[in-house]
């Protein structure tokens, strides 16, 4: 007899529930630590931890309109990306762990903002990236699991072809 579908899904949850848990740690701390629109030089001329809250979807699209349907738009894609997710997990080879990890980096990822969403209306982004006056935007590690898992599923698709 072969492993159940619960069995072998598992290992998503737990490392996908592990990402979530890390990303709603660490904004937990950094929103004991550091008050809201303010930061810390970590290493000055180009990192700090900031405390702001995004509104928008990735590098703050749409966080400028005040539109009411834009928080249910987002809401609504996640489940959507992430139930979509959830079924094509189970359709790659248990071999492929490069694959499966960028499944359970971007679901991580993605409910770990899901949350902020839910519960505050808005994400708090801490990581702030930059070189003289330029700065990447605000992000967390939501954002960086996204951003790993979206790499890592690209290259997943190139080797693939």
């Amino acid at each position: 007899m072969g492993k159940s579908k619960t069995a072998s899904t598992l290992p998503f949850f737990l490392f996908s529930g592990g990402l979530i848990l890390l990303d709603q740690l660490t904004k937990y701390l950094l929103v004991q630590a550091i008050p809201l629109n303010t930061g810390i030089p970590v290493i000055p001329g180009f990192f700090n931890l900031i405390h702001v809250h995004n509104t928008g979807g990735a590098f703050s699209i749409f966080a400028a309109s005040g539109a009411p349907w834009r928080q249910w738009v987002f809401i609504g894609l996640t489940v959507i990306v992430v139930a979509v997710i959830v079924y094509v997990y189970g359709k790659v080879p248990k071999g492929d762990w490069w694959t499966r990890m960028a499944y359970v980096c971007i679901t991580g990822g993605a409910v770990g903002n899901l949350i902020d969403r839910v519960r505050l209306g808005e994400v708090v982004d801490f990581l702030d990236v930059y070189v003289g006056s330029w700065h990447w935007p605000a992000f967390n590690v939501a954002d960086s699991a996204i951003s790993v898992g979206a790499v890592m599923l690209l290259v997943s698709l190139l080797r693939n072809k």
